[in-house]
């Protein structure tokens, strides 16, 4: 079985770049522990009252520990950027004083810059209106990390689910060879357990390979009542009567329409699956609304997610149903967030999930 932390990581690497949580790196936090302790200092230093000219950098007691921090930190004044430690000093080449900083260093709401031909994240502290001290923070080289520790995660996982999948497959075969040799009358038995044991392991590798192997989007106006009857047809074949489906579609949108009837018919299916084992009558409820932005959402009668169960939902694999290959969920939010939007579950009293793409 997955463990949750397994989970957490083949989740990381199924949905391609590092999502906007990832894992601050070490040398971040130690960036950032020392950025509050230079800016309390700062402030020490900046209080109103005499006191001689300031020592030279090279004297200062916290200067070189501050060199010792592998982050570039830098001190804002308006318009004029100076480097803090080695760090700073080598990404700018500059001794003190750094000529033509980028602009979205002296703009207080900036949060990101480039230079250097890499993403750098500003983790910044205000000591006054016009001074700041600013951490910089390799976004490229914290998401390289944290692919590489999904990478680990997911070889282990893969190894570990085929070993577990192979085994029996192993034990059953040498007891089919032996069983045929003597003529058991269990031979029969046995091949149909191994053929289902195969059948797994086979739905695990697709699931795995359909999830990794999201192409693209190919986006084109689609018109969302055809849309809605595609899915309606679909409803109505897998389900029958047995659960009550209301649709409502309004206007057209760009989107890749396979894609997209993929993503919405995971969260039918998932709320119809929900709402027939709880108190009848089982109700699905789709919206589509278009014209500019994309939104759709999907409600059901179902108990609702439990609140231990909302933060696992869209993980590879996670299920709670008998047979179910714990994807459809994570394959629709993939497709959510190729067109550029997101899916996520509302916070109300029925379980109600809300798919967005922006204009």
């Amino acid at each position: 079985m997955l463990t949750s932390e397994r989970r957490r990581a083949l989740a990381t690497l199924a949905s391609g770049a590092a999502p906007p949580s990832v894992r601050a790196t070490p040398e971040a936090r130690v960036a950032s522990a020392w950025l509050l302790a230079l800016g309390c200092w700062m402030a020490l230093r900046q209080a109103p009252a005499p006191a001689p000219a300031a020592p030279a950098r090279d004297t200062w007691p916290i200067a070189a520990l501050l060199d010792q921090v592998p982050v570039p930190l830098l001190r804002i004044e308006g318009g004029q950027v100076r480097a803090i430690n080695r760090a700073a000093r080598a990404l700018f080449v500059a001794d003190d004083r750094i000529p033509a900083p980028p602009p979205a260093l002296a703009d207080p709401g900036a949060t990101h810059v480039r230079h250097a031909g890499r993403r750098w994240r500003i983790d910044a502290v205000t000591l006054s209106d016009a001074t700041r001290l600013a951490a910089l923070i390799d976004i490229d080289a914290e998401e390289r990390a944290a692919q590489d520790r999904a990478q680990d995660e997911m070889v282990d996982i893969l190894g570990h689910e085929l070993l577990n999948g192979l085994s029996p497959i192993v034990s059953l075969a040498d007891s089919a060879v032996t069983a045929a040799q003597q003529g058991d009358a269990m031979l029969g038995d046995i091949l149909a357990t191994l053929a289902r044991r195969v059948e797994g392991l086979e739905g695990f590798t697709r699931a795995y390979r359909q999830l990794a192997r999201l192409p693209d989007p190919v986006v084109a106006p689609v018109a969302l009542d055809e849309l809605a009857e595609d899915l309606a047809r679909l409803f109505a074949a897998r389900f029958g009567g047995s659960v009550a489906l209301a649709i409502e579609a309004d206007g057209t949108a760009t989107l890749d329409r396979d894609q997209m009837v993929q993503a919405l018919w995971a969260l039918l299916q998932n709320g119809a699956e929900a709402a027939l084992v709880a108190d009848p009558p089982a109700r699905v409820a789709l919206r589509l609304q278009g014209d500019g932005a994309f939104t759709a959402e999907v409600r059901d009668s179902g108990a609702g997610v439990a609140a231990a169960d909302r933060a696992r939902i869209f993980r590879p694999f996670h299920t709670d149903k008998t047979g179910g290959s714990g994807i459809g969920l994570t394959l629709a939010r993939r497709i959510a967030r190729a067109h550029g939007g997101e899916l996520a579950l509302l916070d109300t009293g029925e379980t109600a999930f809300r798919l967005t793409v922006p204009a």
